[in-house]
């Protein structure tokens, strides 16, 4: 293969690899080839300990939390997330500094030679894969001590779930991705279960009691000690399911790292009441990890949960006199949260939504909890090709519920934006919300990115 030239051709090349939506390999075949990928580069991720985060909300926030707080313990700390806002290069971090143009086509260069020794079960390793491989062989050459890598999609067959992690960790399980891991809450904490290793302890968030206990069985399919991280007065189970008077089974070790909510400097910089669920989680990994790595104390928590950002994700804004809040919910669970946390947070204030949604999702479910949060709508589309961009029939979702507010209908998320923050009053809360592909182009809107490829 011809070397890549400069950041664009790396990314050109990397995109070459997104599989074909209409070829449903078998899952399994993503972990053959991802192993292959990583075993022809020698390996790179056994050089460092990693820790695995899956779930179906919150996973990203309690990844940057984790991460936080391990470099505020002194350790370099690699960090594999996604999907990304802006730019490719926030996936792969070391020590919150985004991977340079010059190392992710270096990293190109250097693995593209390889790619078909890993031409394996009938196929070349995807777009995502190669990317993780990138990161971990990155993370290798810039000798961190621990990566904390988020899962990309399910669990059980994601390319992370190659590694031999020190700690998995599962947050909010709820109904997303669907038409891959399966139409109930079971099917997904199934793929979200996966992630269970033998011997290595598996963090998990309150949980429906269906997923709690498929869960549950997961780990101890796999011989992994199991503990909910919750208040215990709360029982360790959060919400209702269908399912859940069928279900019976045993309920993991109820673990409380200490009271989370009198505790107001480890409160994380990005809001939201449902962050705390997230903090929660990210302080027992912490306190799980300090077994390892001592020096991860009470001090080392504080900081990083005061220290961690997570643009986009209940992300508070001041553009001028007018605050803006920009979240990328977007399932019905996400959607519900969000509205909770802003008529906790911001009780009374009059509210404009920004919604745009991806076509792909469960838009009909959705939709009512924003609207009935909102004072005014405005409904737009991203550039994504799988955004929503009927707005007749969103503005309709809309008005079904809400016939007595204001709905407008504006194509360009940036004009749809800068619309609500330019009529907005002081006392005003403009909220950007239902896909991450609306929220990064309205923080490109206003200023807030600093690299978008």
């Amino acid at each position: 293969m011809q070397r890549v030239a400069n950041y664009q051709e790396a990314l050109n090349y990397l995109y070459r690899f997104i599989p074909n939506p209409q070829h449903r390999p078998d899952p399994n075949e993503n972990l053959i080839r991802t192993r292959a990928l990583l075993e022809v580069l020698g390996n790179p991720q056994s050089r460092f300990a990693t820790v695995v985060i899956a779930g179906t909300k919150g996973k990203g926030s309690t990844t940057a939390m984790i991460a936080a707080i391990c470099r505020a313990a002194g350790l370099r700390t690699g960090m594999w997330t996604s999907p990304h806002l802006h730019s490719y290069r926030e996936r792969i971090q070391v020590d919150g500094v985004l991977i340079s143009q010059s190392a992710l086509v270096d990293g190109v260069n250097r693995i593209a030679p390889h790619i078909h020794e890993a031409d394996v079960a009938g196929g070349l390793p995807s777009t995502f894969a190669i990317g993780f491989a990138l990161a971990m062989r990155h993370f290798a050459d810039e000798q961190v001590d621990i990566a904390i890598v988020e899962v990309g999609l399910g669990g059980r067959y994601d390319s992370a779930n190659v590694l031999d992690p020190v700690l998995s960790v599962i947050t909010s399980v709820s109904y997303d991705h669907m038409d891959i891991l399966g139409d109930t809450i079971v099917d997904i904490a199934m793929q979200k279960g996966g992630i269970a290793h033998a011997h290595v302890p598996v963090l998990m968030a309150p949980q429906p009691l269906s997923a709690l206990v498929t869960l549950t069985a997961c780990a101890a399919e796999a011989g992994a000690p199991c503990f909910v991280v919750d208040d215990p007065g709360q029982g360790g189970i959060r919400g209702d399911d269908p399912a859940d008077e069928h279900v019976r089974g045993p309920i993991p070790e109820l673990y409380d790292p200490f009271d989370f909510y009198q505790t107001g400097p480890r409160t994380p910089t990005f809001g939201g009441e449902f962050q705390a669920e997230n903090a929660r989680l990210a302080i027992a990994a912490a306190l799980f990890l300090k077994k390892h790595w001592p020096r991860i104390d009470d001090h080392a928590i504080a900081t990083g949960l005061t220290n961690v950002t997570w643009p986009g994700r209940y992300e508070i804004c001041t553009v001028g006199n007018i605050q803006v809040v920009f979240d990328g919910a977007h399932n019905p669970d996400s959607a519900e949260r969000l509205t909770r946390s802003l008529n906790h947070d911001f009780p009374g204030r009059p509210k404009t939504m920004v919604i745009g949604c991806s076509r792909d999702k469960d838009i009909q479910t959705m939709i009512p909890f924003l609207a009935r949060a909102a004072d005014q709508v405005i409904v737009t589309a991203s550039r994504h090709p799988r955004a929503w961009s009927d707005l007749g029939a969103l503005r309709d979702m809309v008005s079904a519920v809400r016939p007595d507010i204001q709905v407008i209908g504006i194509a360009d998320p940036a004009e749809a934006l800068a619309f609500a923050v330019h009529h907005a009053r002081t006392e005003d809360l403009v909220v950007v919300t239902g896909s991450l592909f609306v929220v990064a182009a309205g923080r490109e809107a206003l200023g807030f990115a600093s690299d978008v490829d």
